[in-house]
């Protein structure tokens, strides 16, 4: 992958996250934080993670190695989880708009949340962080499902299908 792959994937990434969000808003407060028994409890939780993952590896990326993040309870409904991820986002494409094809092979260090020291080409780290995204959007896809309401594909295809048909458009 170069530097421009990597910017059109974090473009359907966060195209992905959008879309997402906006299949969760119409759920009831209850519903939001059911617990559903997946990987992360609730609706709630499972965007949370997504989010502060997405923040944690910036952080990392930059430089730093946060030793936590803050519990999905900060984030008690929907609005709040849109808000702190509209806050994530830009700064997220502002980064991956930055690199230079050098960049994709520089080794990066951090340390994990428990403290254990890691390292990989950043390239790894960029694919890992959007792989990450997509199983827990397809998740919460199930749970909208369990909760009788609307799902919507994330899928990649549909993503660039959509830009195709805007482009002709334009």
């Amino acid at each position: 992958m170069n530097v421009e792959d990597f910017r059109r994937l974090y473009d359907y990434n966060s195209w992905a996250n959008r879309r997402t969000l906006d299949a969760c808003a119409p759920l009831s407060e209850e519903q939001f934080t059911r617990d559903l028994r997946s990987s992360f409890r609730s609706v709630r939780d499972t965007l949370a993670h997504i989010m502060l993952v997405e923040w944690l590896w910036l952080e990392r990326w930059q430089g730093r190695s946060p030793d936590k993040f803050p519990p999905a309870t900060d984030f008690p409904t929907i609005e709040s989880v849109r808000r702190r991820w509209t806050e994530i986002e830009p700064n997220l494409i502002e980064y991956i708009a930055s690199l230079k094809p050098e960049d994709l092979e520089r080794v990066t260090s951090h340390k994990t949340t428990a403290g254990v020291p890691q390292s990989a080409p950043l390239w790894q780290m960029l694919q890992h962080l959007v792989n990450h995204g997509t199983y827990h959007r397809g998740q919460l896809a199930t749970m909208l499902r369990q909760l009788d309401a609307k799902a919507v594909s994330t899928d990649l295809i549909v993503f660039y299908r959509e830009r195709a048909a805007a482009q002709a458009k334009a």
